[in-house]
């Protein structure tokens, strides 16, 4: 009689019509948990994008030893879990109006805002095609203020990002009820309808058109073949129980002007999504622009004080808000790390990026990005000096992070190879 046997990943607890997903364990390894088990990669991007003030970030001296400045300092535990960068950036980034450089930051699509830009799809999305619905959420998109995202889809169409952690954590753990779920299913399906329609439709259209419309349609017919792909992996998973967790929900906090709090519990949210599978893609756009924080020492808009034509009465209030942000940022880290997953920490699984699309927000500079990676399975603790090769085109970090989820892609964006080091 096997007593030990194998527990297979999508293993559920069924008892009295409820159904509990089980979180990755080391029984679920084929051999009694002495085996490797290969927990599942993730990436995750965090852009703060008023900058960080430069010279309560960046150290004098590259190399393992360099010294810990004000910002590095809030992250001294973790001083061998990240590798700082500077000189790393996108070029052809002054755009219509100072602050466009946010849309195209996980982009690197040249002149935001100018006449006759289109973006282009963002390094996370791209990721989130080529993994699919291997999770029930392709990618997820968060937002500290506004559904305003750095997301974008292949035709360059923004995504909206969820500003509440509390629906977002209804959406992770809180299935609907049964009517519910139907309606989403006829939602579905009705798309599907419409998908078939279109591609009927089209075929028609076809037959009478010229070579240079025949190959737009060709790439309509992909997209809409991607569509449908998508329809029905969703259906696939409207039927899945969803994880358990003994958090409980969160309460939204709407003040803005609680930028902290409102970003802590986005931080809150990440392992939450990581561990539970529910995505291995998220990003979270930090912006709250034109309110006063709500920090002991801050009276000014964060925007105005970013601006702060060094004023040191700003500089110093800049710097406040930007330490806590830093401290945010701090503890998602030391989340990741006392999670584990199989025998392996949540943090080695997961390549997180930190940074911004703005160099030196002063003047409104979006060149030699404040750029820190932390996690997965690198080589961390030391801060890397590109600025004699600039520029170096951060989508060459973009690639390697593509890289350590396993896609096999060697370019993205303006990228001239993988960033190495």
């Amino acid at each position: 009689m096997n007593l030990s046997p194998t527990i297979q990943r999508r293993t559920f607890l069924k008892s009295a019509g409820i159904s509990l997903a089980l979180p990755l364990m080391e029984s679920m390894n084929p051999v009694l948990g002495k085996a490797n088990v290969t927990p599942p990669k993730r990436i995750v991007f965090i852009c703060t994008t008023l900058g960080l003030h430069p010279p309560s970030l960046w150290p004098q001296t590259p190399g393992t030893d360099y010294e810990l400045t004000e910002y590095l300092e809030l992250l001294r535990e973790h001083r061998r879990e990240f590798t700082l960068f500077s000189g790393l950036g996108h070029q052809g980034q002054f755009g219509r109006q100072p602050h466009n450089c946010e849309m195209t930051w996980l982009t690197a699509a040249r002149g935001p805002g100018l006449d006759g830009f289109c973006n282009t799809v963002s390094v996370d999305q791209l990721a989130a095609n080529h993994l699919g619905y291997v999770t029930r959420f392709p990618s997820i998109t968060l937002g500290s203020n506004s559904p305003q995202s750095q997301s974008y889809t292949n035709s360059g169409v923004m995504v909206p990002a969820e500003t509440s952690p509390a629906t977002l954590f209804t959406k992770l753990f809180l299935r609907g009820k049964p009517r519910e779920v139907e309606r989403q299913k006829q939602k579905l399906a009705d798309g599907q309808s419409i998908l078939d329609q279109l591609l009927t439709q089209s075929k028609t259209v076809r037959r009478s058109s010229s070579s240079a419309d025949n190959k737009q349609l060709t790439e309509y017919f992909e997209s809409v073949r991607k569509a449908e792909q998508d329809i029905t992996q969703a259906q696939g998973w409207l039927d899945q129980p969803k994880p358990s967790t003994t958090r409980e929900r969160p309460n939204d906090i709407h003040d803005r002007r609680d930028l902290v709090g409102r970003t802590q519990l986005l931080m809150n949210m990440i392992p939450l999504i990581l561990q539970t599978d529910s995505s291995r893609v998220v990003t979270v756009m930090v912006q709250d622009h034109v309110v006063v924080p709500t920090i002991q020492g801050v009276t000014g808009e964060h925007h105005n004080l970013s601006h702060h034509g060094q004023d040191p009465a700003k500089i110093n209030q800049l710097r406040i808000i930007e330490s806590e942000l830093v401290k945010c940022f701090g503890s998602l880290l030391t989340q990741l790390k006392r999670k584990t997953e199989a025998a392996s920490r949540l943090i080695d699984e997961t390549t997180i990026l930190f940074g911004s699309n703005l160099g030196n927000a002063n003047s409104h500079d979006p060149r030699n990005l404040p750029i820190l990676l932390a996690g997965g399975e690198h080589r961390h603790g030391r801060f890397i000096n590109h600025e004699k090769k600039q520029p170096t085109p951060l989508s060459n970090l973009f690639v390697t992070m593509l890289n350590d989820i396993g896609l096999d892609i060697e370019s993205f964006g303006q990228s001239t190879g993988r960033l190495t080091w």
